[in-house]
């Protein structure tokens, strides 16, 4: 949302816009004093920076968004404990992900922030679809993928022709590309659903200190939690302390975490705007490249918003000096140089026209935010403290350029691998040492991988050969080029072709989230399966197929398979029949019937989802399922049905041999764990009981 809504009415069926304030109304003497009055509301200026225009206002709602801060004061049903199972500092995206987690699978936790309220303005504006179908097994994608545009097309000029212009971001996911959403507006919808579950963000607020006790029994975080308002201070214990307190993490220097990697000279100047342009491409994603004056990226947002990612040389030498220096000649005396702190709109639109040459860009509103960002690239070379007690998420962990637009989906990404095993641990299902490691070991490698590919992308647009530190053996120190036939020479189409066709067939599905493959650890089972059940390996995304849930209604198999805190178990049990039939009435027996199977003895229906895909239509299950041996499966799982054209369908999607059935473990994050035969109880005891606990 780039500036405050139009006031509105539906008086005719549709929305129009209307006069004043139709949400506000005073109470008629003839009403009761307990009717509804309307809370206060207050517009704020959304950016520092200004144009002609003049200043962009944004309406905000403080009762409901400012957490403790709301001026008419705390609920009354608000008492935080002293002692919870985690303390998350920083309410941006990844701790408010971590707490949407924790608060499904009812895990108690406070979470602090030093802000007055959530984000007005700017920063990250772009989820993928990975980042889309996480949220949707915590029941809130619908809210932020109808935001704003959906992203399907990118347009790449080079010194003023056209190099690409082709469908991009395309994937098997239900949510396709990449959507548009301003972070702030993210920030409100998990605020909301924070304020449905009688949680508040605590503003003002910043962690004062933190230690980590050995005989600290079973909270040995002690956390000291300062208000900023009033200067009080409060201990709190915890049994995990997050840290999502951004790129200049405290909790990171406290734990001497090494941030490895580097602070490139290049910087954008950022601009959300509504823009006038002879550019015929303005309202597509991508990107217009100057072998002389650099690179500019596209991102077309809601409402006529375009944001602009413009290169800036803030040498001595470089274009805005020289431009400041033909406006006053006394700019030379005065030292030359160019502070990114008084760089102004105008200049980096002059900037922008240079790039875009010969198409024109001029402002056509007030900006809706403005910015002079430095890119650094950057990698924390531990995303845990050693006895596994204190987690990094989002920039505390990682930061770098918007090529691919990473940072608010790897966040995600981050929360929820955390979030799940920190869950199991405060409830006593499983130990510190032998879940906790799994989070940076997977984390921390897709975090590499994403500093690469980012940084590749962004050497091209910014034509510089720039190295990419190899933050894999960040001790060597050694540096590593992407391959040099990889950034091409300038004006030369061949070349870029060439670059842009290898980039995205490398990276295209890991650019969108989907291909995110995890390595083997006492989580995930080794990549190739060796049971001849299925194709799909171990570790990787959990495939989203359509399937049939009743004879009115159809959907995709993640909407059986909601909850943050649930595996999954998937049983494929083809068309019932046969031999097929004995594997899955053996599973039935053996893992439901047999009180002390693994699915008993770690907390039953309440840990774990069972859900059953069979190849039939809906009115054939009468027969198939109702034999006794099937009695606890039919009561206790959820059954869709495969109805779909068999080259489409969930059976061949998950690489299924129908004689034997399979059975697959999906876990909370919707990763595959380990697959095996439907009857094979042995190595599923033996998966679930390397890191659970009874």
């Amino acid at each position: 949302m780039a500036k405050s809504t139009q006031a509105f009415t539906y008086e005719r069926g549709y929305r129009e816009i209307a006069a004043g304030t139709p949400w506000a109304r005073e109470l008629t003497d003839e009403e009761d004093d307990d009717s509804y009055v309307c809370p206060p509301w207050k517009e704020i200026v959304t950016s520092e920076g200004h144009n002609e225009f003049g200043i962009n206002l944004l309406r905000t709602w403080p009762t409901i968004y400012d957490g403790t801060n709301d001026p008419h004061g705390v609920p009354e049903w608000w008492n935080p404990s002293k002692e919870v199972d985690v303390v998350i500092c920083g309410a941006g995206p990844s701790g408010l992900e971590v707490a949407l987690s924790l608060v499904r699978q009812g895990v108690s936790f406070r979470i602090i922030d030093k802000a007055e309220g959530p984000l007005i303005a700017g920063r990250a504006d772009g989820v993928q679809p990975r980042f889309l179908e996480i949220l949707n097994s915590w029941g809130l994608a619908q809210e932020v993928h109808e935001e704003g545009p959906l992203i399907e097309r990118t347009a790449i000029y080079k010194d003023g022709k056209k190099l690409f212009f082709n469908r991009s971001h395309q994937s098997d996911s239900r949510y396709r590309g990449l959507h548009i959403v301003t972070q702030g507006q993210i920030e409100r919808i998990y605020i909301r659903d924070l304020l449905r579950h009688r949680m508040l963000v605590e503003r003002s607020s910043t962690l004062s200190n933190f230690s980590v006790e050995e005989d600290g029994g079973t909270h040995p975080v002690r956390v000291t939690i300062q208000n900023q308002r009033t200067g009080k201070e409060e201990e709190v214990r915890a049994k995990f302390l997050v840290g999502s307190d951004g790129g200049t993490s405290k909790i990171r220097k406290s734990l001497a975490i090494p941030f490895d990697g580097i602070s490139t000279d290049i910087y954008w100047g950022i601009m959300d705007c509504i823009y006038e342009t002879d550019y015929p491409h303005a309202w597509n994603f991508g990107s217009v490249i100057s072998s002389e004056h650099g690179g500019c990226v596209i991102i077309p947002r809601e409402d006529g918003y375009i944001r602009l990612y413009t290169q800036l040389d803030v040498s001595y030498t470089g274009p805005i000096a020289a431009s400041r220096q033909a406006r006053d000649p006394t700019f030379v005396e005065t030292g030359g140089k160019v502070s990114i702190h008084s760089i102004t709109p105008e200049e980096v639109l002059e900037q922008t026209n240079k790039i875009f040459a010969p198409y024109k860009v001029r402002f056509g509103a007030p900006l809706s935010w403005f910015t002079i960002w430095k890119i650094s690239e950057r990698v924390a070379r531990s995303f845990s403290s050693k006895d596994q007690r204190v987690h990094l998420v989002g920039d505390a962990a990682h930061v770098h350029s918007v090529m691919g637009a990473f940072g608010l989906n790897a966040s995600i990404m981050d929360a929820c691998n955390l979030a799940w095993k920190m869950g199991l641990v405060c409830k006593e299902k499983a130990s510190v040492d032998t879940i906790m490691p799994t989070y940076h070991h997977e984390r921390h490698e897709q975090a590499c991988r994403i500093i690469e590919v980012s940084g590749e992308y962004l050497r091209f647009v910014c034509n510089t050969s720039l190295p990419i530190v190899d933050l894999r053996n960040p001790e060597k120190g050694a540096m590593m080029m992407t391959d040099g036939s990889s950034i091409p020479a300038a004006k030369d189409k061949a070349l870029d072709l060439k670059f842009l066709g290898s980039f995205f067939g490398r990276n295209g599905q890991f650019l969108l989230g989907i291909e995110a493959p995890f390595d083997p650890s006492v989580i995930t089972s080794p990549i190739q399966p060796d049971h001849g059940a299925l194709k799909l390996q171990n570790g990787v995304r959990a495939p989203n197929p359509r399937v049939c849930f009743s004879i009115n209604e159809t959907g995709y198999l993640y909407d059986r398979m909601k909850g943050a805190g649930f595996f999954h178990l998937v049983l494929f049990g083809s068309n019932l029949r046969g031999k097929v039939r004995q594997h899955v009435s053996s599973f039935a027996a053996k893992v439901l019937g047999n009180t002390k199977s693994f699915y008993h003895r770690y907390g039953g229906s309440s840990f774990f989802n069972i859900v059953v895909v069979l190849n039939c239509l809906p009115d054939e299950t009468v027969g198939l399922m109702d034999e006794v041996e099937l009695d606890l499966l039919r009561m206790t799982a959820t059954v869709v049905f495969d109805d779909r054209a068999p080259d489409e369908n969930a059976h061949t999607t998950y690489g299924v041999n129908h004689s034997s059935g399979a059975l697959v473990v999906v876990r909370p994050d919707l990763w595959v764990g380990t697959s095996s035969l439907p009857d094979d109880i042995d190595a599923l005891e033996s998966y679930f009981g390397a890191f659970l606990l009874s």
